[in-house]
């Protein structure tokens, strides 16, 4: 099968990952394509291909489209985008289009997703499954009503079936989408979405390559894409300059989007058991050999932290409740623990890193196979053919 995944993220890169994420499995079997379009991002070599949009990213108070190209004319950028979506599946004829959240979100995309899922419905362009690709939570709405009025009428004319990646013994879909019975198209639990481990490397190669002891103790500190949390990693590097004891290893990592000034910065506090990181494509590597992780509580990032089933202090995003309820979810069955914004004091985030380096690794029962099953499902030939019909 051909199988298109479309995805715009336009702010951090959270999206991007849990949809390569997807993407890299489907690939296994099937000719697999991602149309990106937002901020630059690192593409990794893979079996993926990928298809870029001119650029297009949210302005900070997340309120309207801006062109990635300084001084671009937005007008033009979308009537490119539109014209080169609409070109590239009429030549491709996917299988399987796979869209990523909308129209959950992505509301600004809809002028050039609109027409090709309405072409795909009509037969202007070729027939193909329509799949809505849906992360475990939703950004709360302020006028909640007419947004999921609006969201039925485009999922249930539009698409085909929707995959929600979560785990609905841990958060389901009805907890940020009340009218999650007025679906119409079949919907389906994935699992969460978690890649593995980068390599094969193992927790004590990695140990051994950074020099560290049986009794040495490495903590990593992060905030994902970079976009925002630099407050965590300030106060994270201001822990560690209160705590007076050799055997703490701190290993701070900015994102690809955080300011270059952050850097620099975090490198003049530091101390000695300090180092301050760029991105890394091998995080998860790294989880598996810590003994604390300390990061925001995205996505992408607390499924790597429930995989590694390492401890972990997470510090939720404010402007929404989407991280402190993803927390909330999985609190009770993992290491995990809020850290608040009055947490994030030198002294008091140093007290709270030892109390939380003496509990141990610790196993859970989420899914966090939601790769593998969304694989599962499309190559399901049962199920590909009742949708077709």
């Amino acid at each position: 099968m051909k199988i298109v995944c479309y995805c715009q993220h336009v702010l951090g890169i959270g999206h991007f990952h849990r949809s390569l994420a997807i993407c890299e499995e489907l690939a296994h079997s099937h000719e697999t394509v991602m149309i990106l379009g937002g901020p630059e991002v690192s593409l990794p070599d893979s079996a993926v291909r990928f298809f870029t949009l001119p650029g297009l990213k949210m302005d900070a108070a997340f309120s309207k489209l801006l062109p990635c190209q300084p001084g671009a004319d937005i007008e033009q950028i979308k009537e490119q985008r539109q014209q080169q979506l609409f070109s590239f599946l009429k030549e491709l004829q996917p299988d399987i289009f796979l869209v990523e959240l909308y129209p959950f979100g992505r509301k600004a995309f809809a002028f050039e997703l609109d027409p090709v899922l309405t072409a795909i419905g009509n037969g202007e362009l070729a027939s193909c499954l329509r799949i809505c690709s849906l992360r475990d939570i939703l950004v709360e709405k302020t006028k909640k009503e007419k947004y999921e009025k609006r969201v039925l009428n485009s999922l249930n004319s539009s698409f085909d079936a929707l995959l929600v990646h979560s785990d609905p013994d841990f958060i389901a879909l009805q907890e940020t989408f009340s009218r999650t019975n007025d679906i119409a198209i079949p919907l389906h639990y994935t699992g969460f979405i978690s890649r593995s481990p980068h390599s094969s490397v193992s927790r004590q190669t990695t140990r051994e390559k950074l020099q560290l002891a049986t009794t040495d103790k490495l903590i990593v500190a992060s905030i994902g894409g970079g976009s925002v949390g630099e407050e965590l990693l300030l106060a994270t590097v201001d822990a560690a300059n209160h705590i007076h004891n050799s055997t703490l290893h701190f290993h701070l990592f900015s994102g690809p989007y955080s300011d270059p000034q952050l850097t620099k910065t975090l490198q003049a506090k530091n101390g000695i058991n300090t180092t301050v990181h760029s991105f890394t494509d091998n995080f998860s590597d790294w989880l598996e050999a810590a003994d604390l992780s300390i990061s925001m509580a995205g996505y992408n990032t607390c499924m790597n932290v429930l995989r590694a089933g390492v401890p972990a202090l997470l510090y939720p995003f404010a402007q929404n409740h989407e991280q402190a309820m993803r927390i909330a979810a999985f609190s009770h069955t993992s290491p995990l623990s809020p850290l608040q914004a009055e947490d994030l004091q030198g002294e008091k985030l140093a007290r709270l890193i030892q109390e939380k380096l003496h509990m141990p690794r610790q196993s859970h029962t989420i899914n966090l196979n939601g790769a593998q099953e969304t694989a599962r499902l499309l190559d399901s030939r049962s199920l590909w053919n009742r949708l077709k019909q």
